[in-house]
């Protein structure tokens, strides 16, 4: 008996292996042109942006938050109902949870600092708070051709949608 479950534990780990490569590189491809578009428009002002890789390594981090999520089970109020409720319910759930790490991302950031409270509060108050609203919006408009392909496949069953697109035909 041990041993068929920790063959189901080693497939388990696999399946999630694979699904937060396949959720960071499509996130890794949308904050890259994101970093790119973001780079073209200060360079119009003047300013120079040079933050690609800051892209990836994000693209990586909210990889494994999206699975944090998934395994707390977030967003799975309308998985019942139409397949649009349940794909726009998961972006925005998501994309506030990740609004919500950005925040808490913020929070450490000040505190590896050693900034007092206040000024970590002051800062993600005004300067965060416009950079962190941006974030969301951008992160759901990110979420939703996601979910979209995850919630069909999910519907479909057996990774049908998936073998579709990245398996011979």
């Amino acid at each position: 008996m041990p041993s068929h479950t920790s063959a189901s534990l080693k497939e388990k780990a696999l399946e999630e292996l694979r699904m937060f490569w396949v959720i960071a590189i499509y996130l890794a491809v949308m904050l890259a042109a994101f970093a790119w578009y973001r780079r073209l428009v200060l360079s119009a002002a003047g300013i120079s942006y040079f933050h690609y890789w800051a892209a990836v390594i994000e693209a990586l981090i909210l990889g494994k938050v999206i699975l944090i999520g998934k395994a707390l089970g977030l967003g799975r109020r309308f998985e019942g109902s139409r397949l649009i409720l349940s794909v726009l319910f998961k972006a925005l759930v998501f994309g506030v949870f990740i609004a919500i790490f950005g925040a808490l991302e913020h929070v450490i950031e000040g505190l590896v600092r050693r900034e007092p409270w206040d000024e970590i509060a002051h800062g993600l108050i005004s300067v965060g708070r416009d950079e962190l609203l941006a974030r969301t919006v951008m992160a759901v408009v990110i979420l939703i051709p996601f979910f979209a392909f995850w919630e069909t496949d999910r519907v479909l069953g057996d990774h049908r949608l998936f073998a579709l697109f990245f398996r011979k035909t």
